[in-house]
């Protein structure tokens, strides 16, 4: 009876040991060893946190993510779609991420990515929930989850509850190209050296219509800042190669910080649902808000004026017709 009443207590306690275990590794609090399989261990949740997603050159804040001239062709104003957010629609300024300042690109593409920008709420990925693609995921305002593995290293990014795959061996190519590209990575020390390719051509660096095509090569680094035992940074860096677009290679570096707080996990965010309005709301017999004539998209703003809540003005943002 002694020993039955002892092989319970004893179950009891390793079960209860169990469950105190599981609720460290998930509340963050866990210890995680420094190193795997040799190399350093980046396991875990983190983010990127500057304004790198708004435009990568350095650039000043502005009144809103689109304007238009206001009473001087240098005083720029929010445009209708984002006149209602007032600060909330605005776009912080930032010293940039690009080594030497600016994106070398061909007189062509330099002409693109200006139209890109104004033509930004129609033409960005992001703003339709498709995958943002490499390196640009890396820096959305979003955290991603690392999980390290022997030979693969899993990425799962908050955002559209999207995910990328790093290859550690050889494998072949995917057979078709994608948003996200095809990831081969590597060792030197104790930098994960990781080389994508085979990208589709469509996704953009940031909001400020940087834009790269289907022949771009991206070559990022994540170096361990500080000691392994509580690294808490790591230093980011990704070399961009597009002949087609620029004229020569050039680079982002970053740092991305762990998540530590208690209980750190990623969250859903399921932008495809949040985007229904805007990809399917036109076959609606009923528009909610907003309406097509011919490809025009005409987006109606309808407020309340402050001093008469039974007046309401409509003012039209007139998007230019789709390419």
């Amino acid at each position: 009876m002694r020993n039955r009443t002892r092989l319970v207590t004893i179950g009891v306690a390793a079960a209860g040991a169990f469950i105190v275990i599981m609720f460290l590794q998930s509340s963050g609090q866990g210890q995680r060893p420094a190193r795997l399989d040799g190399h350093p261990n980046l396991s875990g949740i983190w983010q990127a946190l500057n304004e790198a997603n708004w435009d990568l050159e350095a650039h000043a804040a502005r009144p809103g993510f689109l304007t238009q001239p206001g009473v001087h062709p240098l005083a720029e104003v929010p445009a209708a779609p984002a006149l209602a957010m007032g600060a909330v629609g605005s776009v912080p300024g930032s010293i940039g991420v690009v080594e030497g300042g600016t994106i070398p690109y061909q007189p062509w593409a330099l002409a693109q990515k200006k139209d890109n920008q104004q033509h930004w709420l129609d033409r960005d990925p992001e703003v339709k929930c498709f995958l943002t693609g490499v390196p640009r995921s890396m820096y959305l305002p979003h955290p991603f989850q690392i999980t390290q593995g022997g030979r693969k290293i899993e990425i799962a990014f908050a955002y559209s509850s999207s995910g990328r795959t790093i290859h550690m061996e050889k494998v072949d190519p995917l057979p078709d190209d994608t948003y996200n590209g095809f990831s081969l990575g590597r060792w030197e020390g104790d930098t994960l050296v990781v080389d994508t390719t085979g990208f589709n051509g469509k996704t953009w660096f940031d909001r400020a219509g940087n834009f790269a095509s289907d022949a771009l090569k991206v070559t990022e680094r994540f170096t361990p800042a500080g000691n392994l035992n509580d690294m808490f940074v790591v230093r980011y860096e990704a070399t961009i190669e597009d002949p087609t677009v620029f004229t020569r290679s050039w680079k982002i570096s970053m740092p991305l910080y762990r998540r530590v707080e208690p209980n750190a996990q990623l969250m859903e965010f399921r932008c495809v649902e949040f985007v229904e309005e805007l990809a399917f709301g036109h076959l609606r017999r009923q528009q909610l808000v907003k309406h097509y004539e011919g490809d025009t998209l005409n987006i109606d703003i309808t407020r309340k004026v402050p001093n008469d809540p039974t007046v309401l003005y409509q003012r039209d943002y007139v998007m230019p017709p789709k390419k």
